[in-house]
C-alpha cells in the first residue's frame, strides 16, 4: 500500500481517527514528568545499537484460523494440547487461588465510520476480531488435572472492555479500560451476580489497541498496580490529552491513594514480580512509525519514580525526531529497559516461570507473549519468546519457545497474548485470533 487514491484515503483518515482518539478524564495525578520524583539512575551506555529511523511501512496480517488438531510448536521436551477453544477473543487468563482459570474476552471496538473504513481499507480488519466486544469473563476448571477442563461458566458478564483480573482475600478486582471494580468472592465460586462498586476512574480508549488495564498486587496486598497505556502514538494530540496514561499507577486496596509509580512507558501490559525479589517487571509495547527497526519493544524491571521516555525518547536518550528539543530535561533522565525483544512485536503477555516443572533453564526466567504488529514490511512477534534470568536478572537473549502462528507471509493462525503458569507448572497462552487457550507442558 505504497501509491495512489487508497494511501491518500487510508492516510487522511487514520489522522483523522487520531486526532478524534477518546480522551482520559483528568485527576490530580498526573504523568507530566513534573510529577515524578527525581531518579538516581538514568541512561546508560547499556542501551542496543540502534539504527537512524527510516520510512515507516504497513502490514496486516489475515488471521485465518486453526485446522482441527492443528498445533503451535514448542521446544523439544515440550507438549502443546488445547486446552480451550470458541471463545470470543480471550484477550488475558488468570489462575484463581483454587486452580480455577479466568479467560477474559474482550477487545478493540471500533466505533464510527472513520475507524470502520480505516480498518477496512488498512486491512486491519482481518487482522483480528471485529464487532462488538463479548465484555465476558469466562470460569474453566480442571478438576482431575487432566489439562482438560470439565467446568466452563459465564463468571462475570456485562464489563465495559475488560483485562485485568486480581483477587485479593474474599475481594475480586476487574478492571475496566474505564474504571477498576471490586466484588466480593469466595474461593470456589463459579459465578459473580453481585454488582460490582467502581472504586477508581482511568482515562478510558487509547490509541490503536491501548484500552487494556492491567492488575497486580504486591506480596501481602497492601498495594495494587494498574497499567494504562498512551492515548496516542507519540503524543501528537497534546500531552494534556495523556494525563495518567503511558503509567504503571499505584492504589490502596480500597481505590485510595492513587500516584504515579513510572512513567513514560507506553503500553506497560504484561506485569509480573521477578521471583524471589520484589522487583516488578513489565512488557511494554513501543511507538510505531520510525521503521522496521524501531523501536525495539521490551521487558524491563519498574524502579519507582522512574521515567522510561516515552514520549520524548526511546531505549534512553535516543530523541525521537518528532518531538525533538522539546523536554531535553526528561530526556536526560530517561531510563534504559533491560531487555530489547524485537521491534513491533507487540510484545503485551509476561509471565515469570515460578515452579519446577520445566527445565532447570526455564526455572525463574520470563515469558513473554508477542502479539505481532502491523508496522513493519515482513511479520514481527506471532511467537512466545522467553528470556532467562538467574538472582533476579536476565542473564540470556530472548530465545523462541512458542511459534507456528505464522502460515505465511499475509496470513497467521492465531495470536498470542495473555500468559500465566498454573499451580501443575505448565504455561497457558491465551491466543485472541485464534479464540482458543494453549497449555505447554513438559513431557
Amino acid at each position: 500500500m505504497k501509491n495512489g487514491f487508497v494511501v491518500f484515503t487510508y492516510t487522511l483518515l487514520l489522522a483523522s481517527l487520531v486526532s478524534a482518539c477518546g480522551q482520559g478524564k483528568k485527576s490530580e495525578s498526573s504523568n507530566s514528568a513534573d510529577s515524578v520524583a527525581s531518579v538516581e539512575e538514568t541512561a546508560a551506555s547499556t542501551a542496543p545499537d540502534l539504527p537512524p529511523p527510516s520510512e515507516s511501512s504497513t502490514h496486516f496480517s489475515k488471521v485465518v484460523g486453526w485446522k482441527d488438531g492443528q498445533l503451535p510448536k514448542a521446544p523439544d521436551g515440550f507438549v502443546v494440547t488445547e486446552f480451550a477453544r470458541d471463545l470470543d477473543n480471550p484477550r488475558r487468563t488468570y489462575v484463581l487461588p483454587n486452580g480455577d482459570v479466568l479467560v477474559v474476552e474482550s477487545q478493540t471496538e471500533r466505533k464510527g465510520v472513520v475507524k470502520k473504513v480505516v480498518a477496512a481499507v488498512s486491512g486491519q480488519a482481518k487482522s483480528g476480531a471485529s464487532g462488538k466486544s463479548a465484555n465476558r469473563i469466562t470460569l474453566l476448571r480442571d478438576a482431575n488435572k487432566d489439562g482438560k477442563p470439565e467446568v466452563r461458566e459465564t463468571f462475570l458478564e456485562g464489563l465495559n472492555q475488560p483485562f485485568g483480573v486480581l483477587v485479593i482475600g474474599n475481594t475480586l478486582y476487574v478492571a475496566n479500560t474505564d474504571a477498576l471494580l471490586k466484588f466480593p468472592y469466595q474461593t470456589g465460586q463459579t459465578r459473580i451476580t453481585a454488582k460490582g462498586t467502581s472504586i477508581l476512574a482511568l482515562p478510558a480508549g487509547g490509541y490503536n489497541n491501548h484500552w487494556t488495564r492491567n492488575l497486580l498486587a504486591n506480596a501481602d496486598g497492601s498495594k495494587i498496580y494498574i497499567s494504562v497505556g498512551s492515548g496516542s502514538n507519540v503524543g501528537e494530540n497534546g500531552m494534556e490529552n495523556e494525563v495518567n496514561r503511558a503509567n504503571i499507577l499505584e492504589i490502596n486496596p480500597d481505590g485510595t491513594g492513587e500516584r504515579v509509580f513510572a512513567s513514560g512507558l507506553r503500553n506497560p501490559v504484561g506485569m509480573d514480580w521477578a521471583p524471589g525479589t520484589q522487583t516488578l517487571w513489565t512488557a511494554v509495547n513501543e511507538r510505531d512509525e520510525l521503521g522496521d527497526e524501531l523501536v525495539p519493544d521490551y521487558i524491563t524491571s519498574v524502579k519507582e519514580g522512574g521515567f522510561y521516555g516515552w514520549p520524548y525518547s526511546y531505549y534512553g536518550q535516543h530523541e525521537d525526531p518528532r518531538r525533538k528539543g522539546e523536554r531535553p530535561d526528561l530526556v536526560k533522565k530517561a531510563m534504559v529497559p533491560a531487555v530489547p525483544v524485537g521491534s513491533h512485536t507487540a510484545s503485551l503477555g509476561l509471565a515469570f516461570y515460578d515452579k519446577t516443572a520445566f527445565p532447570e533453564k526455564y526455572r525463574n526466567g520470563a515469558f513473554v507473549g508477542q502479539h505481532g504488529s502491523w508496522n513493519r514490511s515482513s511479520f514481527a512477534g506471532y511467537k512466545v519468546v522467553f528470556v532467562p534470568f538467574q538472582n533476579g536478572k536476565p542473564s540470556g537473549k530472548p530465545e523462541d519457545f512458542l511459534t507456528g502462528f505464522i502460515a505465511s507471509d499475509t496470513d497467521v493462525f492465531g495470536r498470542p497474548v495473555g500468559l500465566s503458569v498454573l499451580p501443575d507448572g505448565s504455561l497457558l497462552v491465551a491466543d485472541d485470533a485464534g479464540n482458543r487457550i494453549w497449555r505447554v507442558s513438559a513431557k
